[in-house]
């Protein structure tokens, strides 16, 4: 096997493998080899059959075989001896249109390769974590929130306004005839709730008990019903009750409404959930904060094709949320312009970068962690977990997908244990700024 270099260009590299019809022959003896004490063939016992007889009848199709291997491990020879990591699959093509068994192979391999990632001085990494205690006033609000949602309704006299709840009974007609599913008695509906068909509730604003009401509204031309889309309704209604929203009281029945002992536990797991909440917020800030100065600290060359598709798939990205009403990809094509190719830099340069410091440090995602992350997304599915679960199982493009954002936050958590780190008090508003800060810098 003879290899030579065709093109060094930064990290482009092409290179010309050429396996010579002997080396060819002999891999193809080598499997004849292998095979001969299993094959019978009439007029010889099994085991006996002359070689030339089996190269005779087998040795096209082996041939096939030997090439595609020696092509392979020629390749993989190549990257072993250079240590060179292809950015992305290489491009393997077999020069010469006129060959026949007996010629050398001449194949062209060309790739971009990975850069060489230099060491970072996690010293110089000064970053700041922002801490915020919940204020009183902080729980008191969620417990208000807690509150307004565990509402009950109490009757009140007077006209129906938005938010309250209007008991009714009322029959649906469609061209003077009743619909099936169009009638209901003593129906508790709260106005504004957008429950009913869209223009229902506001026509029912400022009704009081003991009104009738007869409210026309269309069905969409997309309704479920095929009967009844596009088709014009009238629903006879008579109002039994107008009912004001109440607030439930803050005390510990509340608190077991939502699974508490009492409401001085509910207090402390709400305490704890906004620790939560703003610690997460915190790390996010920290996180931007420093992978700004990486980008800033550390610079390589970036292989081009990696960073011509992280073009590609931002302004991508972008063009489906700009336009959410195109929901697959029969669309004009979106070129990416200087704006996303200097993100894709900036995502691909961090990429290689996290990644580099996560191999050399041995960063791992445990098993326990994949499960759990698995676990976490499969709720999302309710009825479903299982079937996703085994999904995730059986695709390897989609326990990556799960695997990249865990090892990226394992190695980030990495960096902040080794980078110097110091605490700083803020309130909770001057956190959110922060928070709104990294949006608008996105």
């Amino acid at each position: 096997m003879q290899v030579n270099e065709t093109l060094n260009d930064g990290l482009k590299r092409s290179y010309e493998i050429t396996i010579t019809g002997a080396e060819l022959d002999a891999k193809v003896n080598e499997k004849l080899a292998e095979a001969q004490p299993e094959i019978e063939m009439k007029g010889f016992r099994k085991g006996k059959v002359p070689m030339a007889l089996l190269k005779k009848q087998f040795g096209q199709r082996l041939m096939g075989e030997a090439m595609q291997e020696s092509v392979d491990g020629a390749m993989q020879a190549h990257l072993e001896g250079t240590g060179d990591k292809p950015a992305m699959q290489p491009e393997v093509k077999m020069l010469g249109e006129d060959w026949k068994e007996g010629d050398d192979v001449v194949i062209s391999m060309s790739y971009e390769k990975l850069p060489e990632i230099p060491d970072v001085d996690y010293k110089v990494l000064s970053l700041e974590k922002l801490v915020v205690t919940p204020a009183e006033a902080d729980v008191q609000d969620a417990l208000k929130t807690l509150a307004e949602s565990a509402q009950n309704f109490e009757a009140r006299e007077g006209a129906a306004e938005d938010g309250d709840q209007v008991v009714i009974d009322f029959v649906g007609k469609v061209d003077g005839e009743p619909f099936e599913g169009g009638a209901a008695d003593d129906y508790p509906l709260v106005l504004g709730s957008n429950s009913f068909i869209p223009g229902f509730e506001a026509q029912l604003v400022g009704v009081s008990a003991g009104d009738e009401k007869a409210v026309e509204v269309a069905f969409p031309e997309d309704y479920g019903a095929e009967h009844l889309a596009g088709k014009t309704a009238i629903f006879d209604c008579t109002v039994k009750d107008v009912k004001a929203p109440v607030a439930a009281e803050i005390n510990d029945e509340l608190a077991t409404k939502y699974g508490a002992e009492d409401l001085a536990a509910l207090t402390g797991q709400i305490e704890e959930r906004l620790k939560s909440e703003y610690a997460g917020a915190a790390r996010a800030v920290m996180k931007r904060k420093l992978l700004d100065q990486l980008d800033e600290a550390v610079s390589f060359d970036l292989p081009p094709s990696l960073v011509e598709a992280e073009a590609k798939q931002i302004a991508h990205q972008l063009w489906h949320e700009e336009n959410p009403d195109v929901d697959g990809h029969d669309h004009p094509n979106v070129e990416p312009t200087e704006e996303h190719n200097r993100l894709a830099e900036r995502r691909v340069r961090l990429g290689l970068l996290l990644a580099e410091l996560g191999q050399r440090n041995e960063v791992q995602v445990t098993d326990a962690e994949m499960t759990q992350a698995i676990m976490n997304q499969a709720r999302q599915y309710p009825g479903q977990e299982r079937q996703f679960f085994e999904f995730i199982q059986h695709n390897q493009q989609a326990q990556q997908q799960v695997r990249a954002p865990l090892f990226e936050d394992k190695v980030v958590d990495y960096i902040f244990e080794m980078a110097e780190v110091t605490e700083k008090e803020v309130t909770k508003d001057e956190l959110q700024a922060a928070v709104e800060a990294l949006e608008d810098d996105a």
